[in-house]
């Protein structure tokens, strides 16, 4: 079976810290709260927030293809700001892909703000990879919630500070 990946790199003013708390450990609050058009609610079904937690991501009308997924904390680093989950149910498994996994690091940039990485991981279910397009579509969503969450850290630098 064929693999794939998609990765994009961002830079940002906002210090890695600040990225990581917000992003990572109280997604469950922010997202839904920054992203209503998008993310109805996030909740925490088993597990504290480590490795094997397992959330419910509950997304509005506006994603056609599915309405909510259910991922699995699979590592967290809060040295390095490394953050690993995969989807386990719901979202595209079983429509178009047998896995789907992600990997969000953010590094301390030169200026003081970060280079934050995003890859996803994905094994198609048929021996194809999707288009280029789709795999654009695919970073250009994890791009869009970023730079919401930046914008709202910008505009509230005490915010996770």
């Amino acid at each position: 079976m064929v693999a794939g990946s998609v990765s994009n790199e961002i830079l940002s003013a906002v210090a890695p810290e600040r990225l990581w708390k917000a992003i990572v450990k109280d997604s469950t609050s922010l997202m839904p709260k920054l992203l209503p058009d998008l993310i109805s609610s996030i909740v925490i079904l088993e597990g504290d927030g480590g490795v094997g937690t397992i959330r419910k991501s509950n997304f509005s009308p506006v994603m056609k293809e599915f309405n909510y997924w259910k991922d699995r904390v699979d590592a967290i680093d809060d040295q390095k700001h490394v953050f690993k989950y995969s989807v386990i149910e719901g979202g595209l498994i079983g429509k178009k892909v047998k896995s789907t996994s992600f990997e969000l690091k953010f590094e301390t940039a030169t200026d003081g703000g970060s280079l934050c990485k995003f890859c996803a991981e994905f094994e198609p279910i048929e021996d194809n990879l999707p288009t280029e397009d789709i795999t654009k579509e695919i970073m250009g969503g994890m791009t869009g919630m970023f730079k919401a969450i930046e914008g709202y850290l910008l505009e509230n630098p005490e915010a996770y500070a």
